[in-house]
């Protein structure tokens, strides 16, 4: 069993269940990360709008930061279920 594997995302239905779920919220986050940027740079526009400009552009590369954190986390979860798979396989023929 290994990360980042297609394989692994067509394992059963509770896996699929996972990859979508954070599928979801990886476009989310990529959303948002996006619209901070866009508004930010908007703001940027007008001297008064500065201080807000910044903060999105700093929420935006928070958001960025998550991306690669969302999809570890949807691998690893992935992973151990497939080991849960395993043990359940494992036990079933003793």
């Amino acid at each position: 069993m290994q990360l980042f594997r297609h394989a692994s995302r067509e394992r059963n239905a509770d896996t699929r269940r996972v990859y979508a779920l954070y599928e979801i919220a990886h476009t989310v986050v990529d959303f948002a990360a996006a619209l901070c940027f866009l508004v930010g740079s908007i703001l940027f526009f007008w001297d008064a709008a500065e201080t807000p400009a910044i903060w999105l552009f700093v929420l935006g590369s928070v958001f960025f930061f998550l991306k690669p954190a969302i999809r570890l986390m949807r691998e690893i979860q992935l992973y151990r279920m497939g080991r849960l798979d395993r043990l359940a396989a494992r036990a079933e023929e003793d």
